[in-house]
This record gives structure tokens, sequence and C-alpha cells, in this order.
């Protein structure tokens, strides 16, 4: 009886347990569905709060029910916040809108992961100088594990801003100058951040910035007037936004900067028929930092005013500034904005969240477990600094000085030489800055016992003292040295009379680049350019390994220093990277992503320019009257665009197209022979060039059209070929028609964008 009994209550709990799994099936609403019935029972109060983003401000572990922050979430009063991290704190958070608000809607939490979060990879002027898709994806992809298993779904990243003025500091945060390139990097970092599926809890909600135009200021002056024709805007500026809206990102931040004399924060056009109706994109859009209440500054309108322009624009969510939620219902009242306005915003944040899963858990991203074991791992720290030594740029090794060997004794001289908390570089907001790894450390644990590694500063970061202050921000400090520039200067000079190599660790800090730094001079300060000079005096092999965060202007160091590397601001690992590099452990192989001028006078200075109806062309330097060029200045840059040596070289020959014309609906091959003619093995970045002859509207002198980055051990030949097709021929006209005009186009494959060899191919139609 007993037996009967017991196999009766195990087909019991076996058919409860298939149907309680089929019931559970059903509990999922559909997304559209659920949301819609979501909105009818929201007050107009709860919907524009909804779209409002405060800043985390007094939140603290233990006291989140008392902050002021809190209260407004269980009013119903936050649609999201940022800058709270540890998902223990942002679980207590997350608890009093899902439990404590009346119709428990789980909040967003967004922080700046820009280039990783406590892990740190290199900013991403240096990842993008990698050249690499996979590494620069995988760099997103390991930000988004670590950021999601300390409670963060939503990264205000990637910055796709082109910019060609390397006074503007931001340059730093983004991928250079070229349209191509910053597309495909686009790509790679939302495909990095969101992978396939938003609702796993190892992928986080990117965030496209700042739409649009942002890294084109006048007079690289962050926050500045920018003004552009339309033409430019959607041949060299707008792809990257484009891309990555291709790419399925869920939200996009609008620019502070002005597009056709509108702030793009209340720009229609440019949010709602570019972005929308143009590009299809499905997101949601967030003001930048206090980005609706600025507007009052530039001249449109008062608080109430702009903030009602914002949302009729195409904005649905408002950081920090308060507009949506202190004024949109008076706005509603007097019929200045729509309840059809702001439900259309509150569907897509609402969306943004479903998607994210927080509806059916709103703790998947608090996970205490995960992070305990998934945040600044020796696997994550052992890929950060893989992808740093494919981010140096070596610009100089006359006379092969570079690789080092690893034994007698290296001094490492210079303010960036024995610094932890510049290595991550800007933007690193979760990164452990005492945790990274500077040159000094990081070489000596590389040599080991083989060789000495001794260390002295040599000078402070600049010679003035409020500049230094402003140029070391954010806990950054380089512990400024109140001895005598005479007395460090002595110090470094005994200590290089020990060695027989120099390490010159200079350059910026890490906040001389980055938001608000904006500079007018881009030399190495003037301290360490006196500190350098007497040490080459020295008559010592010196190398100067140079920190930055744009490109700089270098014309004095190129002569006279015997090897250059730039290390950019290489992350966490940033002395390991560096020493691999410099010993031969790894051989360089990053390329230049923005030109660096010979002079600031140059700027802006960039590789696809177009022919003046007066070229100079083949002057070797020269001036020549009535020509366009300097009296004073030649007009190539110090180092192109491409640009990226290696301890090996490479030869290229063979160039060809496998046809001479090309239909609209057909495609050619072009193809080219890389040898590589030196000692060691290495990696290049074959860089594939095309220009337009003749066209409807002027076209730039060349266009980078393809990439690929090959491994070639010493003495290899690799055949490398690219595709062509109509697409990669395609441009807006003056009607902003994306076309390909029949014609001739020169096609260039080299090392970099200077390359000169060139076949000719035709489109016929």
């Amino acid at each position: 009886m007993k037996l009967y009994f017991t196999l009766f209550l195990l087909l019991l709990f076996h058919f409860l347990a298939i149907a309680q799994k089929a019931d559970k099936s059903k509990t999922k609403i559909p997304k559209e569905q659920f949301i819609e019935e979501l909105l009818s029972k929201m007050t107009v109060d709860e919907k524009i709060g909804q779209l409002n983003l405060p800043t985390s401000g007094d939140i603290t572990t233990g006291q989140a029910n008392s902050s002021d922050v809190a209260k407004n979430i269980q009013e119903g009063k936050v649609g999201g916040l940022f800058n709270i991290k540890s998902a223990e704190k942002i679980r207590e958070v997350q608890k009093i809108a899902v439990e404590k608000s009346r119709l428990k809607i789980p909040l967003l939490f967004g922080m700046d992961v820009i280039h990783g979060y406590e892990t740190t990879f290199p900013i991403p002027l240096g990842l993008s100088s990698t050249w690499n898709l996979q590494l620069i994806e995988r760099s997103a992809q390991i930000a988004a594990k670590e950021a999601s298993a300390d409670g963060i779904n939503w990264t205000f990243s990637p910055m796709v801003d082109i910019s060609r003025d390397p006074r503007w500091g931001r340059v730093s945060e983004g991928s250079g100058e070229d349209p191509y390139l910053g597309s495909q990097i686009a790509k790679a970092m939302v495909n990095g951040y969101q992978g396939k599926d938003l609702s796993l809890n190892n992928t986080i909600l990117a965030c496209v910035k700042h739409f649009a135009l942002y890294g084109a200021p006048e007079g690289g002056r962050d926050y500045n007037t920018v003004d552009m024709s339309r033409i430019r805007m959607y041949n060299e500026y707008f792809p990257p936004y484009k891309a990555a809206v291709d790419a399925g990102v869920g939200s996009v931040m609008a620019s502070f900067n002005e597009v056709d004399g509108i702030p793009a924060t209340a720009n229609k056009w440019l949010m709602t028929e570019v972005l929308r109706n143009q590009w299809k994109f499905n997101g949601f859009v967030v003001t930048d930092y206090t980005g609706i209440q600025e507007m009052s500054e530039h001249g449109i309108g008062d608080f109430q005013t702009v903030s009602a322009l914002s949302l009729q624009a195409g904005i649905e969510m408002d950081m920090v500034s308060g507009g949506f939620l202190n004024t949109l219902k008076k706005s509603l009242d007097e019929g200045k904005v729509t309840i059809q306005q702001i439900d259309n915003a509150v569907r897509l944040i609402l969306r943004a969240k479903y998607d994210l899963g927080l509806f059916e858990d709103p703790y998947r991203y608090c996970d205490l477990k995960r992070n305990k074991t998934d945040i600044f791992t020796q696997a994550n720290r052992t890929e950060a600094r893989k992808t740093a030594t494919e981010s140096f740029v070596l610009l100089k090794n006359d006379q092969d000085i570079l690789p080092l060997k690893k034994s007698g004794t290296i001094a490492v001289i210079g303010p960036l030489g024995n610094n932890a908390v510049n290595m991550p570089g800007t933007w690193s907001v979760a990164t452990k800055h005492e945790k990274a790894v500077t040159l000094t450390n990081g070489m000596q644990e590389v040599v080991g016992k083989s060789a000495k590694v001794i260390y002295a500063k040599g000078s402070n970061l600049v010679a003035d003292a409020a500049y230094e202050e402003r140029a070391t921000m954010f806990g950054k400090t380089l512990n400024r040295d109140n001895r005598t520039k005479e007395e460090l200067l002595k110090e470094a000079l005994e200590t290089a009379a020990q060695a027989d190599v120099i390490i010159a660790a200079l350059g910026e800090s890490a906040e001389l680049s980055g938001e608000s730094s904006s500079r007018t001079e881009l030399g190495i300060p003037d301290v360490q350019i006196e500190l350098l000079e007497a040490l080459l005096k020295t008559g010592k092999p010196v190398v100067l390994v140079l920190f930055t965060g744009r490109p700089l202007v270098l014309v004095e160091e190129n002569k006279k220093v015997a090897a250059i590397l730039n290390v950019w601001f290489p992350g966490t690992e940033a002395g390991y990277a560096i020493s691999d590099v410099l010993f031969g452990d790894e051989n360089p192989s990053g390329k230049l992503t923005a030109t660096f001028p010979r002079s600031v006078g140059q700027i802006p200075i960039y590789y696809s320019y177009k022919n003046t109806g007066r070229p100079l062309n083949n002057s070797e330097g020269k001036f020549v009257k009535f020509l366009s060029n300097y009296i004073d200045e030649r007009n190539e840059p110090l180092f192109p665009f491409g640009y990226g040596l290696s301890y090996t070289t490479f030869s290229y020959s063979n160039l060809k197209v496998s046809d001479g014309k090309m239909t609209s609906t057909g495609k050619i091959i072009a193809s080219v022979d890389v040898t590589n003619t030196g000692n060691y093995d290495g990696k290049e970045v074959v860089q594939l060039y095309i220009r337009d002859i003749v066209g409807s509207v002027t076209r730039p002198v060349k266009e980078l059209k393809g990439f690929q980055k090959i491994n070639l051990k010493k003495g290899e030949k690799q055949t490398v070929s690219f595709e062509i097709t109509e697409e990669e021929l395609k441009f807006y006209n003056y009607d902003l028609e994306f076309v390909a005009e029949p014609g001739l186009f020169d096609l260039f494959i080299g090392t970099n964008s200077d390359t000169t060899e060139k076949v000719q191919f035709e489109l016929v139609k």
C-alpha cells in the first residue's frame, strides 16, 4: 500500500511540475502588451518620473532608504540612476523601486564604463590604434561582464565622435579622425557590450555618444560651437553614429554643442528626422549631464521652454537637469507638450528595461557571487595586458635601439615612470587606480634578476603648480615634488650615470587630456623637455616612452631621440605591457588613428583632405608662392594617419585588381603581396584606400575603405585580398543621396595613408 501511495505522490509531483512549467511559460507577457498595460496604470507624475535620470547623490550602503533620491524613487519619480557602484548597494536601491514604489518599476543603473571596468584597457584612442576589431570587441565584452557583475546594466559608451583637432581633450575618448575605421569600431563596441541577448546578466545596454558632431568644436575648446555643412556631416561625421545604430545600440546620448544653430538636445531634425526617420533607431535618447538646463545659456529659452523643446525634439531621458521632472507637467497643462509625446518617451524607457530582463528579475545584475568572482580576474588582466601591447605605436627606432636586452642597469626617469594612478588614463571611473602597474614596477618584474631597474622622477609634470593641479584632477595626482627643478634634475642625472640605457617616461598626465582638458599648445610640457634635453646630453641611449591622450607636436624629439614608443595610457596592466614591448616579448603593431601635426598651426589636420584648385604637389617641403601652403611650415604632418613601425620590416609588391572594370552589381578583388623582410615575427596592418577621381561634388584625395591585421613570421609572404563592391564607392552627394557615381577610381594598398602605390579601375553603369 505504501508503495502505491509513494508512486502516486511521485506521479502527482511530476504532473504538477509539468503544469507549473507550462504555466510559467505563459506568465511572460509579450513586450508591447506588457508595456501598454503598465502605461495605462501610470499617473502623469509616474510617467514623467521614468524620464528622470539623477545621479546617485547621497546614497551609501545601509543608508539608501533615508536618502533624498530614495524618497523620489519610492514616489515613482526616478527612471534610473548613474554613478552608483557595487552590486550590494544597487540591490539595496533597486529594492526600494520594486518593493516600495506603487507600480514597482525597476531602475536602470548606468555608469561611464568607457575602456574597461576595474580591469582597465587602454584609452579608446589607444584601443583604436590596435586596428584589431576582435580585441576591441572583447575589451567591451569584458567590461560588460565586470560591470554587470557589480550591478551596472547600462554604459555611456562607445564615444564615436570623429575629431581632427587634437587641441580638443576628448580626442582621447574616441577612435580618431576616420569615419570608416570609427564605424567599424563603433559596431565592435556595441556588439561587445550588448552581445546577442540583452537579457543575459553579463551583457549591458550601450549608449552611443555624443550625437552629434561633438568632436569638431571651434578652437578645439570643449562644449564650443560646431558649424559645418550637412554634406560634411553625412560623409565625415555621421557614419560612426549610424554604424552603432545599425548594430542595434539601445540608447543614444545627445551632445552639448549646437547643430545648425540649434543645440543638439533640442534639435528635432537631428533627433527625429535623422536618427529615427532616416536611420530607424528604435531605442531611447538621453541627454548628457545637465544638457537640458544648459540650453538656456545657449539662448533658446528659459528652463521650462528648453525642457519642452527637448521632449518635442525626441529626447526621452533627462540626465541630472530635472527639467522634465519639474516642468513637463506644467507644460502639459499649458498645451506646450502632449501626453502622446510623454507616453512615447516612457514606452522607449520601459522597452529597454524589458529587454534587459528587469521586469522578469530586477536583481539579475546584483548577484553577489559574481561580484566576487568576475571582476578584476587574472584572466581579464591578461587580456588587458595583451591588448595594450597591440595599442602601442612605435614612432621611431633608429639603429634598432629597441628591443632592449634584459641585462645591465636600466634607468627609468620621468614623472610618469612610477605613478600608478595615471596609468589607466582619463574616464577610468570604476578603476582601482592603486592596483595599476607602474612602468618601473612592471619592468623590474619582467626582467627579474637579469637586470637592475632604478628610478628618478626627474621633474614635475609642468613648472606651474596651478597648471599641474588642473591637470591632475579626480585624485590622479603626480605627487608634486617641492624640490627645485635643479635638485630634481641633479638626482635624475646621478641616476642616469649608473645606467646602461635610459627610459624617459614623459608626456601628459591622465587628466591633461579628456573632458574639459583642451590645450592650445601640444608639446611635451616645459620642464619635461628640459629633463629630456639633459638626459640626451649624457650620451647614453635614450628611449622616450610617451604617455599621451592625444596627438602631440614632437618635431624636436623626433630629431634628437633615437627611439619613441607611444603608449597612450595603457590601463591597469601598463607597466607589464610596456615592458613586454620594450624587451621584445611582443613586437609593436599599433598604427596611428589620428594624424600627428608638425605644428598647432596646421590644425585641423587629417589625411582625407580635399585638393584646392591650387594644390601643393611634390614640392618636398619647399614653399611655392600662390599655391596652398604655409610660409613658415610644411603642409604634411610629422606622422600620418595609419603610421606605425615594427621591430621587423614589411615590403609590399604586386598590387593589382582582378578586373579594370566593375558594374554596379558586380565586384572586383584587389590584392597585394606583403613580405616580412626583417628579423622578427610581426603583425602588420594592411590598409586599403580609394580615391574617387571625378565626382559631382569634390571628393577627398584618399579614403580608408578596408584594412586587415596580419601576422607574418620572418621571411614569410602573404597575399592579402580585399573585395570591392559598389558600397565601398558610395558617398552622399549634394542632395544627400547615398550614391556611387560611375567613373575612374585610384586604389592604394600600403602600410599607412601616405602610400603612393596605386592601380586604377572604373565603375561602369
